[in-house]
This record gives C-alpha cells, structure tokens and sequence, in this order.
C-alpha cells in the first residue's frame, strides 16, 4: 500500500503581524526633565547675573596666599586625623571582635564615651589638657616616671586639632570596620582557621580585604565628613581653611565672596576624595565581580571609538 503524502498547510500568520509596533511613551518622564531643566537654568541665571555674588572677588581671593596656606592646613590635619582615625578605629574593631572580656569592655567603653561626648567639647579639653596634667611623664603606673616632657610642648593647637578629631573619628570607624568584617561570609573565617593561618593573619590578609568592598564607601564618607569636621577647629584658633576665610572677610566685610572661596575648595577636596572612592571600589571588587565597571577613560575612549564607527558607517554608505 502506497502511502499518500497530505497536501501542504498554508502559513497561518499570527494574530499580531499586522500589528505597528508603537515605543512607550513617558509623558511624566518628560515632564519631570523639563521641569528640572527649568529649574537648573533659573539657578545658572541667579548665579551669573545678580552681581551681589561678586564673582571677581572670589577669583581674586581662590589663589590667595593666606587661603593656600588655611587650605594646606585642612588637608594636613584631615590627613593626619585619619591615619589616626581609621588605624586606632580598625584596632578597636578587633578588639571588639576579640574573644578577651577585657579587650570588648575597653574597646566598648572608648566608643561610648568619645560617640557620646560632643566634637566641640573634645577639642577645647585637649586644648586645655596643660590645665589638668601641666607634665605628661612615661613610667610604672603608681611609681616613678623615667621620661617627662612638659604638655605644651606637645599638645599645641594642631596636636590638639588631631587629638580631638583623630580620637573621636576612631570611634566612629570601628563600627565601621567591625561591620564590614561581620559582613564577609562565614565560611571564609572557617576555611582560613581550616588552614591552620594564625588568627591575626586570618583577619589582615582574608577577611579584611573581602571586607573592604563594604567598608570603603562608609569610610570614604567619614572621611568627607571629617574634612567638613575640620572647619569646629576655628574654636583653637588653628589657621585652617575656614579660620583663615574667617578672618579675610572680617576685615574687608566681603562674607559671601569669602565663604563661597571656602565652599569651592571644600568642593574640589570632596570631588578627588569621591574620584579616590570609586576606584577603590573597583579595585577591591575584583573578587566579586567578573567584569569590572569601567573608568572614566575608558568610557571616553569607547564613546569615541562609537562614535567614530558611526562616522565610517555614514561615509560608507550606511553599511555597517
């Protein structure tokens, strides 16, 4: 029996495929962007042609020697005020983390203490630490002191500037220290104790660089807060960058034109600061991610190889 093969079924085209296909719209999209653009060239506008900024005295006054030299000692004292800051805070992050009683309880009451009393009433009590403790001598507790050094050799006005943020950050920062180290999976402490690492090197060389993916974006907040932070200094009389501003406008009574000086640079210290942040974050996302975010050169450099490829395809004859 010869079998006979059907005869063939037309194409049944879908219920769709007359269809025109329309783009989304997004009324309240462009209605959002025109009224920020609004918004934004009100704000340039204000800026540009109400002469009471007097933008040629904040240009005279940018470069001017005195603010370089209030500007030289913000950077110098934030600096120095986070090495102290963020080394004694991931000290005391340890120490918390510690298994010793005694070494939770002080690590705890230093953060009690130094969160819970103000910034302005620490500064000004090592500023007058001379008062309390005119020497300051190294020995046996309860015994003699084989070295003394008179406190105001010691503890200036910068000494005091640094005491006072440097300490009080470090409290802040073993809290962030200490929860990014909670942060990285369990597993990994197990894997390095597994290996028989000392406890110490299981903490700087496994955990903590795993854990500096979470740490590094509060820090790096801290660490422009802290910036800010250094303008309470003008209480010591410390010739920073707002001491110094402060004392410009108060002979030449130009208070808007100075205080904006201050602003652009406390600007320009946060934009590198920021800049700094992200390509910490991409360095130490290496190991959670398998391709890293690309940096600001590198998305130039593609939007001109883009570009230059649509320049060739329209030369060509729209062939691509």
């Amino acid at each position: 029996m010869t079998a006979v093969a059907a005869p063939p079924t037309a194409a049944v085209a879908p219920p769709y495929a007359g269809l025109r296909v329309v783009p989304a719209r997004h009324p309240g999209r462009w209605v959002a962007t025109a009224g920020v653009a609004l918004l934004l060239a009100m704000v340039v506008s204000s800026l540009v042609r109400n002469e009471h900024w007097e933008w040629d005295v904040v240009a005279t006054y940018l470069t001017w020697p005195s603010v370089l030299e209030g500007l030289w000692g913000t950077l110098r004292l934030a600096a120095t005020a986070t090495v102290i800051g963020f080394g004694l805070g991931t000290v005391l992050a340890l120490m918390r983390l510690s298994r010793s009683p005694l070494l939770q309880s002080v690590a705890w009451g230093y953060m009690w203490v130094f969160r819970s009393v103000p910034l302005i009433l620490q500064l000004l009590l090592w500023y007058n630490l001379a008062y309390l403790y005119p020497e300051l001598s190294l020995g046996i507790p309860f015994g003699p002191g084989f070295v003394h050094v008179e406190t105001l050799d010691v503890v200036d006005k910068f000494g005091a500037a640094v005491l006072g943020l440097g300490l009080s950050q470090a409290a802040y920062s073993a809290e962030i220290v200490r929860a990014g180290i909670l942060g990285v999976d369990q597993g990994q402490h197990e894997a390095a104790a597994s290996l028989g690492i000392p406890r110490w090197r299981q903490q700087w060389r496994v955990v903590l660089p795993q854990a500096m993916r979470t740490i590094v974006p509060t820090s790096v907040n801290e660490i422009i807060g802290l910036v800010k932070g250094t303008s309470v200094v003008y209480v010591l009389a410390y010739g920073e960058l707002f001491y110094m501003v402060g004392i410009i406008y108060g002979r030449n009574q130009r208070v808007v034109p100075l205080l904006l000086v201050a602003g652009i640079w406390y600007l320009v210290i946060t934009t590198v600061l920021t800049v700094a942040q992200y390509y910490l974050e991409r360095h130490y996302a290496k190991g959670a991610l398998r391709t890293l975010p690309p940096t600001p050169r590198q998305r130039v450099l593609a939007l001109l190889r883009t570009r230059g490829h649509l320049t060739r395809v329209a030369q060509g004859g729209g062939r691509a």
